[in-house]
C-alpha cells in the first residue's frame, strides 16, 4: 500500500514537472517552422541515405517518391529528422517510432488472432523526443489531405485532431498502472461498436474482414508454384525475384538457424515444425526501397505455408539526435522497439545477422496486416487521425513518462493548435522538397523508374 501511495503522490509531482518545462519551452514555440540558414539540400540527404542500398533498386525508390509530395514525405524520414532536431524540445524521451506518418499505422493480428490498430513500422525506432513522432504524424496528415485535394482547413483539422487525441489519451494513461498501459489496445471489434453511424460501421466491418483474410494461405496462388515436390516463389521482377547468390538455400538455412536463436524457446519449437522451401528478394515500401528485403517461404510437413519477411536493419535516422549509444544489433533494436510500441507483436518477431555481417529483423509477411485506404472524405480523415493519435499516445506512455508529457501538454488545445500550424508550414516545405526532387530527375542528377499498374 505504501508503494501505491508513493506512486499516487509522485504523479502530481511529475505532472507539475511537465508544466514547469513550459517556462523554458512554451507550447506556442511548437508552431514555428522555418528552414535553418544552412539546411542541407534534401536531395543530397536522400542520396546519402542510399549508401549501401541495392543500387539497381534506388531508381524505383525515387520513382515512388516522385509521385506526390506525400510519397516524398513517406520516403524522406532522414530529411525530417534533421529538420526536427533543430526545433524546441522538452527533453522528455520515449521509445520513438522515427517515421511516424499516417500510413505507418494499420491493422494487424495479435497472437490470439484478434485484429487491432496501431503503429506497424519500426525501422527507425529508437529512444528519442516524443515531439518528433507527434509532429511527423501531424505534418503527414496535412500533406496527405492536400494530395487528396481537401480544403486546407480540413487538412489542418485532421492534424489538430491527431494531436488533441494524443494529448487526451496521454492524460488517460496518467491514471493507469504500467500494466494497464501495457495491455491497452485499439481492438477492431470495439472500433466497430464505437462507429458513429451505420456507414462508418459497415466500412470498419469490411476492413476487419479484409484483414482477417490476409493470411499466408491466400498468398499461395499469387506467389507460389510447385516444382516437383518443392514449393517455389514465382518471380515478378523487378519487385519480386530470386537473388543471384550461390547456394542460396544453404545461405538461407544458415540464416534461419541464427534467427531461431533470437526466439523464445516455445517459438523455436513452433518454427521447427517448418522447413525452408525458397527465398526471394521483395521490394517493399517507399523509404525502404533498396534495403535488402527477402521473403522466406517455409512449409510444414503437410505443406502448410509460413511466409517470413527478412528485412535489413540499418542505423536509425534518429541516431544523430537521440544521444543513445549505438545498438549492438540494429535488428534487435527494431524488434525491441516494436515490442515496446505495439500492443501485441508478431510471434515470429526476431533478428539475426547475414553471412556478410548485415543485420536483419524477421516477422511474418502479411498475417492480417492491412493499411487503411483513405479517400477525399475530410470526416473520415479526421476520425482516422484521432485513432492514430490514440495509438501513438499508448506507444509513448509504455516507455516514457506519461505524467510529465501530459503536464506539459496541459488540458487546453494550445499545443494542438501550435502543432497544427507547424504541420501546415512543414507541408509547404515538403512541397518545395518534392519539387527539388522533381527538378533533380529532370536534369539527370538522379535516375527514376516509374512503375506501371
Amino acid at each position: 500500500m505504501n508503494g501505491k501511495l508513493r506512486e499516487e503522490r509522485s504523479r502530481p509531482e511529475r505532472v507539475e514537472m511537465g508544466r514547469e518545462i513550459r517556462r523554458t519551452v512554451s507550447r506556442s514555440l511548437h508552431a514555428e517552422w522555418s528552414p535553418a540558414p544552412h539546411r542541407a539540400d534534401p536531395v543530397e540527404t536522400l542520396e546519402a541515405s542510399n549508401t549501401d542500398r541495392l543500387e539497381e533498386l534506388v531508381p524505383i525508390r525515387y520513382g515512388r517518391m516522385l509521385m506526390s509530395p506525400f510519397a516524398f514525405l513517406r520516403g524522406s524520414a532522414a530529411v525530417m529528422a534533421k529538420d526536427l532536431a533543430g526545433l524546441p524540445l522538452t527533453g522528455i524521451k520515449v521509445q520513438a517510432c522515427g517515421d511516424c506518418h499516417l500510413m505507418n499505422f494499420g491493422l494487424f493480428a495479435t497472437p490470439e488472432r484478434n485484429v487491432v490498430f496501431g503503429l506497424n513500422d519500426f525501422d527507425e525506432t529508437l529512444p528519442g523526443p516524443w515531439e518528433f513522432d507527434v509532429k511527423r504524424l501531424a505534418a503527414s496528415l496535412v500533406v496527405a489531405g492536400r494530395d487528396a485535394e481537401l480544403d486546407e482547413a480540413d487538412a489542418r483539422a485532421a492534424a489538430v485532431a491527431s494531436v488533441a487525441s494524443y494529448r487526451e489519451n496521454m492524460w488517460r494513461h496518467v491514471g493507469q498502472s504500467p500494466l494497464e498501459v501495457w495491455y491497452d489496445r485499439i481492438d477492431m471489434e470495439d472500433a466497430i461498436e464505437e462507429a458513429p453511424d451505420a456507414k462508418a460501421r459497415a466500412r470498419r466491418q469490411r476492413m476487419l474482414e479484409k484483414a482477417q483474410g490476409r493470411v499466408g494461405d491466400q498468398l499461395i496462388p499469387k506467389m507460389v508454384t510447385a516444382e516437383g515436390d518443392r514449393l517455389r516463389i514465382v518471380d515478378q521482377p523487378p519487385l519480386l525475384f530470386h537473388p543471384q547468390v550461390d547456394d542460396v538455400m544453404a545461405v538461407g538455412q544458415a540464416f534461419i538457424e541464427r534467427y531461431r536463436d533470437s526466439l523464445p524457446a516455445d517459438r523455436r519449437v513452433l518454427l521447427d515444425r517448418y522447413h525452408l522451401e525458397d527465398v526471394a528478394v521483395k521490394v517493399v515500401g517507399v523509404g525502404s526501397v533498396g534495403m535488402r528485403c527477402l521473403v522466406a517461404l517455409m512449409a510444414s510437413a503437410a505443406g502448410h505455408p509460413l511466409f517470413l519477411q527478412v528485412k535489413e536493419a540499418t542505423t536509425s535516422v534518429l541516431a544523430a539526435v537521440s544521444e543513445q549509444p549505438a545498438p549492438v544489433h540494429d535488428g534487435e533494436r527494431v524488434v525491441v522497439g516494436q515490442r515496446l510500441m505495439q500492443p501485441a507483436s508478431d510471434i515470429f518477431l526476431g533478428w539475426a545477422a547475414g553471412t556478410e555481417g548485415r543485420q536483419f529483423y524477421v516477422r511474418q509477411l502479411r498475417d492480417m496486416k492491412l493499411s487503411i485506404t483513405l479517400n477525399n472524405d475530410p470526416v473520415q480523415l479526421r476520425r482516422y487521425a484521432t485513432y492514430c493519435g490514440k495509438a501513438l499516445a499508448r506507444a509513448h506512455a509504455n516507455s516514457g513518462d506519461a505524467s510529465m508529457i501530459a503536464g506539459y501538454l496541459g488540458r487546453s488545445g494550445r499545443f494542438d493548435e501550435a502543432v497544427g500550424a507547424f504541420a501546415v508550414a512543414y507541408a509547404d516545405q515538403t512541397k518545395l522538397d518534392h519539387a527539388a526532387l522533381v527538378a533533380a530527375e529532370s536534369d539527370g542528377r538522379i535516375k527514376a523508374v516509374f512503375e506501371t499498374a
